[in-house]
């Protein structure tokens, strides 16, 4: 290979398998787990193209791709058991699902679902003619595997996890296409907007992650009165840290300038929304991964550790604050010690409260403001 022609590798990859034409990709959990695995399934769709790829997923995963443009050709959802679904199990349910993928006859299905425990027993059972994904110490082996360890990008794991078939980077971040409908609902938004839309994001899986309401209400006020408007968005849990951050801001003169739209937006019109905003201002989180793949400026406030395995790579459109706290605030427990083996105390206070309104408000401004 000439060095004109050189591509990007992560890891050391292998050869391309054989006559691949049906592919299978196990990733459930959140929205960012998601995404995280998106570059590597761009890379799989160059590798061999032509070939049927079906995400192995979420509800919301087929909720987020249904109809959309990209290189998953289909999904299907995940039954519940332990370490591929959470929920109550259904053994007709899973029995159905395997025999029907295993009618499939995938040629290369591949793990990018944590380390192996749960999900390499599963990914065998498929009957794929090639399978390659992580590994801990204690998981069972599939034909190809690399080494699971807790402290590496999840998008470069999922990118070493493909080279392991052949399949090089086409893309480093995730990336995903708006619908022509998302793209005449965002012509149409910005057509008729006077100022920009600063949407907050305080929502997070784990609630160590997240930033007080008050720092976000902060924020939206300050951001009112430099002209913008801003919008809270979020899930059903959401709601209460939302009503918080709005009372807050309008407490700081806000008035109407800042509303609540958390635990009123599906995961379709979620999108819509994400790209109309000027900034997105979120904890590490789902929609703040999401607003970065659909194009949308980003301000993430981020624990140092995850910062190693989420935070975006690039800086031009996307800058992150983060936390150095080591050991929880409560208890004292070094909380750097994390991943599979590692016993999580019970204390939920958050790692990123000393993060500082004014940074943050800051780097809203500079997105705002780039000149």
């Amino acid at each position: 290979m000439g060095q004109a022609e050189r591509r990007p590798v992560v890891g050391e990859p292998g050869d391309r398998f054989d006559d691949v034409r049906r592919i299978a990709v196990l990733r459930g959990g959140g929205l960012g787990d998601l995404l995280f695995a998106m570059p590597a399934v761009t890379a799989l769709a160059a590798a061999y193209p032509g070939a049927e790829i079906t995400l192995l997923g979420t509800p919301l995963h087929a909720a987020l791709l249904v109809d959309r443009p990209g290189p998953v050709t289909s999904v299907e959802v995940l039954p519940v058991r332990p370490g591929i679904r959470d929920g109550r199990p259904d053994a007709t349910s899973e029995r159905e699902f395997i025999e029907r993928m295993r009618a499939r006859n995938f040629d290369l299905a591949v793990q990018v679902h944590g380390g192996g425990r749960n999900s390499n027993p599963f990914l065998l059972e498929l009957g794929a003619r090639h399978t390659v994904g992580t590994r801990t110490p204690d998981a069972v082996a599939l034909e190809r595997t690399i080494p699971y360890l807790y402290y590496q990008h999840e998008v470069m794991r999922a990118l070493e996890v493909v080279g392991l078939a052949g399949a090089l980077p086409v893309d480093l971040e995730p990336r995903v296409e708006l619908t022509g409908q998302e793209r005449a609902l965002l012509d149409e938004a910005r057509a008729g907007r006077s100022r920009p839309l600063v949407l907050l994001h305080p929502g997070a899986t784990d609630p160590r992650r997240r930033w007080p309401a008050a720092a976000f209400g902060e924020v939206a006020a300050r951001t009112v009165a430099d002209g913008a408007g801003v919008v809270v968005i979020g899930d059903d849990t959401d709601i209460e840290a939302a009503d918080a951050i709005v009372a807050h801001a309008r407490s700081r003169g806000a008035g109407d300038g800042v509303s609540s739209h958390a635990g009123r937006i599906p995961i379709g019109e979620l999108v819509s929304l994400l790209a109309q905003g000027s900034v997105l201002l979120a904890n590490d989180s789902g929609p703040r991964h999401l607003a970065q793949a659909i194009g949308t400026p980003t301000v993430g406030i981020f624990w140092f550790g995850n910062v190693v395995n989420a935070a975006p790579l690039s800086r031009a459109r996307h800058r992150i604050q983060m936390s150095f706290t080591t050991h929880c605030p409560v208890c004292g427990r070094d909380v750097t010690q994390v991943g599979w083996t590692a016993e999580r105390c019970e204390h939920d206070d958050s790692f990123v409260a000393e993060v500082t309104v004014d940074a943050v408000l800051e780097d809203v401004r500079s997105l705002l403001d780039p000149a």
